[in-house]
């Protein structure tokens, strides 16, 4: 019998096929550097999801900064962290069924919540009672259907490790180098600046692992460019890109508008003008990087990118003016949505998904 499932994987096997596998056409990793980005420059249309212990409490990924919630209650979350919906053959198969040629997953937010298996810290899903590495089971199945498969990483955020940067007087919101808190958090340990390198060393610890333990990927996608801006002198930008370079020649690095230069793209918010702010150092970085291929990061869901309840969700009438704008400038589209705290999509983004799709293989 014919079901809905079979049907799908018998004509998403037939698309990623036709779209991704061909011998004369480029692939989304497992090549150079020059054959990933140019199988990228044809993309298009990705999914990005936004999940983590943050989704339990359905008030966006920023909750633990807005609300200033002690450390040590948010880190409470990870007991409650189950995932048990958070299927990755349905989650691959709504991304082809919509067009989409690419799967971004947020491997690790601001708030340290890490969605793979790693040996730099116990507030990870592998720990939770989830037990699960969601990073690895999606990249297994983008790797079996021929999807593009990126990584976000919180590289110039941490609003949970001892070593990461202070909060500094005057320093604006967009910084975000911590929640504002009236109580010290005995957790923080930051008291100069020689302290960040603990920092760093976890940091490139942990992209070593995400680079190592899961196979060829098509890119790392780090975030948030603004926490670099407010300390640059901090982050060793050249040492971090060259570990991605040696380690994986042919992932991509995006840094939104970029940090340095050497990013293979851009990917500002909702519009394709990168952020104004970021003094000179954004300035020239935006200068390096404006001629590059570029990426659009928006969301299903307004006003969050990881589950809000009660938020309004865009239907497929919006996400097609989005395509079109994108295509205008010669852009792709990341099109987000946060998964349910279960990690299921939500319905409404499932429905709009599946009707884009629809649209998009009428007009060819």
């Amino acid at each position: 019998m014919l079901t809905r499932r079979n049907l799908l994987q018998v004509t998403g096997g037939a698309l990623a096929a036709s779209l991704h596998t061909s011998a004369a056409a480029p692939k989304p990793f497992g090549g150079s550097r020059q054959q990933t980005l140019d199988w990228f420059k044809n993309a298009k249309f990705g999914l990005f999801m936004h999940y983590g212990v943050y989704s339990l409490l359905g008030r966006g990924e920023w909750v633990q900064l807005r609300e200033t919630i002690p450390v040590a209650e948010y880190g409470k979350l990870k007991q409650r962290f189950r995932a048990d919906k958070f299927d990755t053959d349905f989650i691959t198969d709504l991304a082809l069924e919509a067009g989409m040629k690419y799967v971004t997953l947020t491997s690790r937010h601001h708030d340290s919540f890490s969605l793979f298996r790693t040996r730099q810290t116990e507030f990870n899903s592998v720990d939770s009672p989830a037990k699960r590495d969601l990073i690895g089971a999606l990249t297994e199945s983008c790797h079996q259907k021929g999807l593009g498969i990126f990584y976000y990483y919180s590289y110039a955020l941490d609003w949970r490790h001892p070593y990461y940067y202070s909060r500094e007087a005057g320093m604006p919101i967009w910084s975000s180098a911590r929640p504002n808190y009236k109580t010290p958090q005995p957790e923080y340990k930051f008291k100069k600046d020689e302290d960040f390198k603990h920092y760093i060393d976890f940091v490139h610890a942990q992209m070593k692992e995400l680079l190592t333990q899961y196979g060829p990927i098509s890119g790392l996608w780090l975030d948030p460019i603004m926490g670099y801006y407010a300390r640059p002198d901090l982050f060793p930008i050249e040492q971090s890109y060259a570990l991605i370079r040696k380690t994986q020649p042919g992932c991509l690095i995006c840094f939104k508008q970029g940090a340095n230069g050497d990013e293979d793209y851009v990917a500002p918010e909702r519009t394709v003008q990168a952020h104004r702010r970021g003094g000179e150092v954004g300035r020239r970085a935006w200068e390096l990087n404006r001629n590059k291929p570029r990426e659009i990061c928006d969301t299903l869901q307004e006003r969050a990118w990881g589950y809000r309840k009660g938020a309004r969700h865009r239907g497929p009438d919006e996400v097609m003016r989005m395509l079109e704008d994108a295509e205008k400038v010669n852009a792709n589209l990341l099109l987000n949505t946060g998964p349910l705290p279960d990690g299921s999509i939500h319905p409404e983004d499932v429905a709009t998904l599946r009707e884009v799709g629809k649209r998009l293989r009428r007009k060819g």
